[in-house]
């Protein structure tokens, strides 16, 4: 099926890891699909792999005229934005008593000014063109509940659900809907790095790290997938009215349940 015949979609962080599943997933159901990512040759390598004539293109999200100028030249060579997901984040683990003030910013500049900037992007296409639209935020199932060392990542997804609902009504009249997807732990390279640090934070092994902390409380003891995340978020780019808009999709084997 192609769920998404027409559609222009632009992802971000999308070079690798969700991103990239999701644009491949997007560009599979018909989307013409923008990969942004920080990193120019690797959103080329990945847009190469995809269907349908995926374009990469380079984008700090939380710099306002290279989200501008990215959003400008989709709408030049593709044509205006159907279908945003912000989903560029980065992590950085430390007790809140020895985080760096400039590692904290750097946090909420990429998940929260990039969210802010691309979604800002987003609408005002989706209005121009009178068609509506999709802005999907990744958030986390941090966006829920807290866990220690991660003050500037959880600080950020909850605020990504207090953004999401802003659109959402404001959106409404445009017809376009805003939604959070929450992933639990996904074995992406992000991922992988917290491990070791988290095993050093708290004197255990990583494997107890992995069995203890991250899927201790999902309901098989599994990771969230790659695959997981994309079809939710193929569901949400699909869904055809505001009855689905301010909402949060926790998909997390259980591990929060809302």
């Amino acid at each position: 099926m192609k769920e998404l015949e027409g559609k222009v979609a632009l992802v971000t962080g999308a070079a690798s890891g969700i991103g990239r599943a999701i644009a491949t997933a997007y560009a599979n159901a018909g989307a013409r699909v923008i990969v942004a990512d920080l990193a120019i040759d690797a959103a080329r390598e990945a847009a190469a792999s995809m269907a349908n004539g995926a374009l990469g293109i380079a984008m700090d999200v939380a710099d306002e005229a290279q989200v501008d100028e990215g959003f400008a030249r989709t709408a030049r060579d593709i044509g205006p934005v159907d279908i945003l997901v912000s989903n560029a984040g980065v992590q950085i683990i430390s007790p809140l008593v020895e985080f760096a003030f400039a590692d904290w910013k750097r946090m909420l500049a990429i998940h929260m000014d990039g969210a802010f900037l691309t979604s800002r992007a987003a609408m005002r296409q989706m209005i121009a063109s009178g068609r509506g639209g999709s802005i999907i935020l990744m958030g986390s199932a941090h966006s829920h509940v807290a866990s220690k060392f991660k003050a500037p990542y959880v600080a950020a997804k909850h605020g990504l659900l207090g953004l999401a609902r802003v659109i959402a009504k404001e959106g409404a009249p445009d017809n376009i809907r805003s939604n959070v997807i929450c992933p639990g732990f996904v074995r992406t390279p992000l991922v992988e790095k917290q491990i070791p640090e988290q095993a050093r934070e708290l004197g255990i092994s990583e494997d107890e790290v992995v069995r203890n902390v991250m899927l201790r409380d999902t309901v098989d003891g599994e990771f969230t997938t790659l695959e997981d995340i994309a079809e939710a978020a193929l569901f949400l780019a699909g869904f055809r009215s505001n009855a689905l808009t301010g909402q949060s999709l926790v998909v997390t084997h259980g591990w929060h349940m809302q």
